[in-house]
């Protein structure tokens, strides 16, 4: 195989990749918001009940029980940081993708501006205020000084 041959194959490959990349990102945000419009507050409470009642009816009596209970109590609260923290990273997934996306657009905008032709007249300076005849300020007379020097009343001149 010439080297034109793998180049090809190696662009087709990252194009499936890329096709693949955002089937898998689109199906988990639609698995990811149909999760969430899922959980109603009267399933959570019904899942809630449930549980309790399995944990309860599974657990032995006596002096293991509580042993048990708080092993249960240490699982529920493992599992509720899992979700929690896989919550979490989804969020900031999001949240890179949608700088990604903004940083692309901004991107765009400033070619496109680039590239198009300036069609609008250049703006018009400013007017230099009207201070009287006897006192009108040029900007570009040497004799004024710059700002910093009349900051400091000191002139370089």
């Amino acid at each position: 195989m010439n080297f034109e041959a793998l180049r090809q194959r190696v662009q087709r490959a990252e194009l499936v990749v890329a096709v693949r990349v955002e089937k898998t990102r689109s199906s988990w945000f639609t698995l990811s918001s149909v999760w969430r419009a899922g959980w109603t507050p009267l399933r959570i409470i019904t899942v809630g009940l449930a549980g309790g009642f399995l944990a309860g009816k599974l657990e032995p009596t006596g002096l293991g029980a509580k042993v048990q209970g708080a092993r249960w109590l240490q699982m529920i609260g493992s599992v509720s940081n899992l979700v929690a923290s896989t919550q979490a990273a989804f969020a900031s997934l999001q949240a890179s993708e949608a700088a990604d996306t903004a940083e692309q657009a901004a991107d765009k905008v400033d070619d496109a501006a680039d590239q198009s032709p300036r069609q609008a007249a250049p703006a018009p300076a400013p007017a230099a205020p009207r201070l009287g005849p006897e006192r009108r300020v040029d900007p570009a007379s040497p004799s004024q000084p710059q700002p910093a020097e009349a900051a400091t009343d000191l002139s370089e001149r």
